[in-house]
């Protein structure tokens, strides 16, 4: 599929066509709707960077509007759980902030893009939520659902890998690079790449049972993590290093003795290996990636600022939320506040300030809701060995990529998932 999104984009269409087909004839046919629910929007979640490298979307946003389809699909036949409700709440709390934005901009193409354009990640996020909540899988359903999300990362990291196999030639700073992103937004890149990374991680402890299959899953491991070096985009990489250190931590404690002293030889072939990573990323990019981490340019001079801008967005959005605390500036238009104050024509990049400065106090309250639902959830007894990992990928991606990409709603949605780890009876998977 990566090698074909390079020789034929229309294809690509075609085949975006018809998986959509394909899964939404799976849930409807299938008894385990929750399972392939699941499998479908994860896989769309997954592909949706490589849906839009390739020009092979129906919207912009197709990969959010799939998730949404697929859930809004497994409530007709499953419905949802009434402890849920917050997250019903969580949308509601956005209606103010549509409706300062419908009093200050004219209803046409321009609103309907500001508004869905920036609500289209938390309503597939409360969709997905919604669907989730108070549901539980086996632990062999949740390996599935990742595999799910890792096959169409593998498709990724091919394409980019065609699309620049020279990468000394189009590396001449320490800025964020598209060229060896495939073309596309690189920030967007490291975060699915950083997600598949640590994916893969998580099966080294908890291995695939064929070994040709793990030793391939634990080769594109090592090459999505180089691919996500050399974006040059550091949010996704540093993500992806948190989250996989808690599922280590979490890994460990939940294991008896033997198995943490098998993890502990594990570690120490994945320092061995990521420092290998790592040495290799500097030879092959002349030491600009060591610049790019240690915040210097090209020439090795330390940058005044860390946060290459979104230092000065979050400050022009907080100073946004003190002037309009109740209802924030509507919703869509802290561009016009960063053009006013910064001369800059950018979207926001942290869903968080994003929250305050165009919802105002609603956004606050909504944003508690996300934080406080799966932290109750999880302390009522939900089992989940993913938890924390989720969660954090959930809000890291979101205060440094907002929520451009569907990856952040479902992933936080998975992280709302009881799993059953009691042993399974043979072909109990699809329960037919």
């Amino acid at each position: 599929m990566g090698v074909l999104g390079i020789v034929s984009r229309p294809a690509i269409l075609f085949y975006t066509f018809l998986i959509i087909l394909y899964f939404s004839w799976q849930i409807i046919t299938k008894k385990n709707k929750l399972f392939y629910v699941l499998s479908a929007a994860a896989y769309f979640m997954a592909a949706e960077v490589f849906f839009r490298m390739t020009k092979a979307y129906f919207f912009w946003e197709t990969g959010k509007y799939a998730v949404i389809w697929f859930c809004l699909l497994g409530m007709f036949y499953l419905g949802f759980k009434r402890n849920a409700a917050p997250y019903v709440v969580y949308l509601l709390l956005l209606l103010p902030g549509i409706l300062v934005s419908f009093e200050d901009i004219a209803y046409d193409l321009d609103f309907r893009r500001a508004v869905f354009f920036n609500l289209s990640g938390p309503l597939c996020l409360s969709v997905a939520a919604l669907f989730t909540y108070g549901r539980t899988v086996t632990f062999s359903e949740i390996t599935k659902i990742i595999d799910y999300i890792v096959y169409p990362l593998i498709a990724t990291t091919v394409y980019v890998i065609v699309y620049s196999p020279d990468v000394r030639d189009v590396i001449t700073n320490t800025a964020s690079n598209s060229a060896v992103s495939g073309g596309y937004g690189p920030n967007q890149m490291a975060t699915v790449l950083g997600l598949g990374v640590f994916l893969l991680l998580t099966r080294l402890f908890i291995p695939y049972k064929n070994l040709l299959v793990h030793w391939t899953m634990m080769f594109f491991l090592i090459i999505m993590a180089y691919r996500a070096l050399l974006t040059f985009s550091r949010g996704g990489v540093l993500t992806a290093i948190i989250i996989c250190v808690v599922f280590i931590g979490v890994f460990f404690l939940a294991t008896n003795f033997k198995v943490r002293l098998k993890t502990s030889a594990k570690l120490i072939a994945l320092i061995t290996t990521a420092l290998a990573i790592w040495t290799f990323t500097i030879f092959q990019t002349g030491g600009m990636i060591e610049n790019r981490y240690e915040n210097k340019d090209a020439l090795g001079r330390e940058k005044e600022d860390i946060t290459t801008g979104r230092g000065d967005l979050f400050m022009a959005e907080i100073g946004a939320f003190k002037e309009n605390p109740v209802f924030g500036v509507g919703v869509g238009r802290v561009k016009s506040v960063f053009q006013e104050e910064l001369g800059v024509d950018l979207p926001t990049h942290n869903e968080v300030s994003r929250m305050f400065s165009e919802h105002g106090v609603f956004g606050f309250f909504a944003l508690l809701i996300l934080i406080f639902a799966p932290i109750i959830t999880k302390s009522k007894g939900r089992r989940n060995i993913y938890f924390w990992p989720f969660l954090l990928f959930w809000f890291l991606t979101i205060a440094h990529s907002s929520m451009r990409l569907a990856a952040p709603a479902f992933i936080y949605a998975l992280c709302l998932l009881n799993i059953d780890y009691a042993p399974e009876k043979e072909n109990s998977l699809h329960r037919e």
